[in-house]
């Protein structure tokens, strides 16, 4: 199981994340943050569980890049 999680409030909007991994990640047009899609909002952390494991490694890239580093990747 693969578990993604975004602090999105801390999200600058590097775009990073979408370029490495652009089925679990896009902008937002509202307000130019990323949005982990198909994520559950728990105070601010959003999370996607999947047993797919095949998005980890880009998942995992996306998380490596990202200058403020408030993606993490779990494969469990």
């Amino acid at each position: 199981m693969v578990i993604i999680t975004l602090q999105r409030n801390k999200c600058i909007g590097c775009n990073y994340c979408v370029e490495l991994a652009p089925n679990q990640f896009q902008m937002s047009k509202k307000d130019g943050k990323t949005v982990l899609l198909q994520a559950n909002n728990k105070k601010g952390f959003f999370t996607l569980k999947s047993n797919d494991d095949s998005i980890f490694e880009d998942s995992d890239n996306a998380a490596k890049a990202c200058p403020v580093k408030i993606i993490s990747v779990k494969n469990i």
